[in-house]
């Protein structure tokens, strides 16, 4: 049976949106996944750690999915919901997670460090990874590219400017990682297939990535979800691309 505009919005609406776990949109919307396959990639230099601080953990579920952890690891997270929820997932892993908002300086001493990670900072503070980093540290990360899902973004929004689109370039990233101090070993870069197959996936998107559409609800974007709706409805899943690059940077010893 097919479902209304207003019964999707509802459930979508419903839905909690803390932490990471993506498995509400299984058979509602697909991401295509990057070729080098962080989870796994990072879950090794995990194995092989004897110190680690995973920023911006959110619920501590990427984390959590390595099967080993070092002795010292430690996670921070700014959202106070997902504190909580990444305590409960990685305490009785041994590791501790440290109450922080992303944009403040990192919670720990100099070179503290054999391994930073990150998948998705809102924004990755070179100089603040830089020093937490023990020389020879390495710091391994998936970021957000430019332009992500600007499909979505921009059928909300309207056309975004040029400055807009630009930010988090690789290259950009790149320099921000040297001017810090860090040698960059690795970036590659992938743009992915994503396709929402109802209204109540957009919803749920726009409700737990709250940075894509800002002061996103559904009364203010009512007229952008119905016309949406319609779209799949008549044309089947809305198709977006997101982007996404890989970084790999090291402390230098000396």
């Amino acid at each position: 049976m097919t479902r209304t505009f207003e019964e999707l919005v509802a459930e979508a609406e419903a839905v909690p949106t803390e932490g990471w776990d993506f498995s509400w949109f299984d058979g509602r919307a697909t991401e295509q996944r990057p070729s080098w396959g962080y989870a796994r990639a990072m879950g090794e230099r995990l194995a092989g750690a004897d110190s680690a601080l995973d920023v911006q953990t959110g619920g501590g579920e990427v984390l959590a999915s390595a099967r080993r952890l070092p002795p010292l690891t430690a996670a921070t997270e700014g959202w106070p919901p997902n504190v909580a929820r990444a305590t409960a997932l990685l305490h009785p892993r041994g590791a501790v997670v440290v109450a922080s908002p992303e944009d403040a300086p990192l919670p720990f001493g100099d070179a503290a460090f054999g391994l930073v990670v990150s998948r998705h900072p809102v924004t990755p503070h070179w100089t603040e990874i830089a020093r937490v980093l023990r020389p020879g540290g390495t710091y391994f990360a998936q970021h957000v590219g430019p332009a992500s899902a600007y499909e979505v973004v921009e059928h909300f929004l309207g056309p975004q400017p040029g400055s807009s689109r630009a930010a988090r370039h690789p290259d950009r990233e790149r320099a921000g990682a040297e001017a810090a101090g860090l040698e960059v070993v690795d970036l590659r870069a992938e743009r992915l297939r994503m396709e929402f197959h109802d209204i109540g996936a957009v919803v749920h998107f726009l409700r737990k990535v709250v940075w894509m559409v800002p002061g996103f609800t559904v009364e203010r974007y009512r007229h952008q979800l119905v016309s949406l709706h319609e779209r799949i409805t008549a044309e089947g899943p809305f198709v977006a691309h997101s982007s996404r690059h890989l970084v790999e940077a090291r402390r230098p010893h000396a």
